[in-house]
């Protein structure tokens, strides 16, 4: 039996906090904010209609943008609630309900590997505690050769930056780039915030 995700632990104390999160997004699409930052960084990095991995989905927001500039988008979170949401606000992508951590997308019918993985709003946080290793390993397992899996998440939310560039090595990832912000800014040691674009060991 697998271990519930930090996700589902807070879903389970506050039954309505996924419903929040997806009225949240809702409202500041409405508002006009810019929601796009992460997809454009993703799409400057792959050819026109590359196959995009949206990790830690959440209503869509991401892979949405990216289905939007002609990618090929699969989505996959492991809250219900916020699958049911992308399917209504973005239909067009593929969305699954599932764990990351038990990623398997050949066995559901989704065999082409991905030209890139992101995941971003802060996803490796959420993780079962220890999962994020095998995570990162299920990444590396579903990219084409030449493709990379890029990963946003911020510092003091109970996972190390250090720890994460250890587990990604374990998982047989490569660190390409590590930025500070989805614009480019530089990593250092103050940064508050972690980009990390991996790649596969060749």
């Amino acid at each position: 039996m697998r271990s519930p995700s930090r996700w589902e632990a807070k879903v389970a104390a506050d039954p309505e906090h996924s419903h929040w999160y997806v009225e949240r997004f809702r409202r500041m699409r409405a508002e006009g904010a810019d929601l796009a930052g992460e997809a454009r960084l993703i799409d400057a990095m792959v050819p026109r209609a590359s196959r995009v991995l949206d990790a830690g989905c959440g209503p869509g927001r991401v892979g949405a943008e990216l289905a939007a500039r002609g990618h090929t988008v699969v989505g996959v979170d492991v809250d219900p609630v916020l699958i049911e949401a992308a399917e209504a606000d973005h239909p067009g992508p593929r969305w699954l309900v599932g764990d990351l951590a038990e990623l398997d997308l050949p066995a559901r019918g989704v065999e082409e590997p991905f030209d890139v993985i992101v995941c971003a709003g802060n996803v490796m946080t959420f993780l079962a505690d220890g999962s994020q290793e095998e995570v990162l390993r299920r990444f590396a397992a579903h990219l084409a050769p030449e493709g990379r899996a890029v990963v946003g998440f911020g510092a003091g939310r109970g996972y190390a930056f250090d720890a994460f560039f250890a587990d990604a090595e374990r998982a047989g990832l490569v660190l390409d780039v590590a930025l500070s912000t989805w614009d480019l800014r530089p990593f250092g040691p103050r940064s508050d915030f972690l980009v990390a674009v991996l790649r596969g060991r060749s």
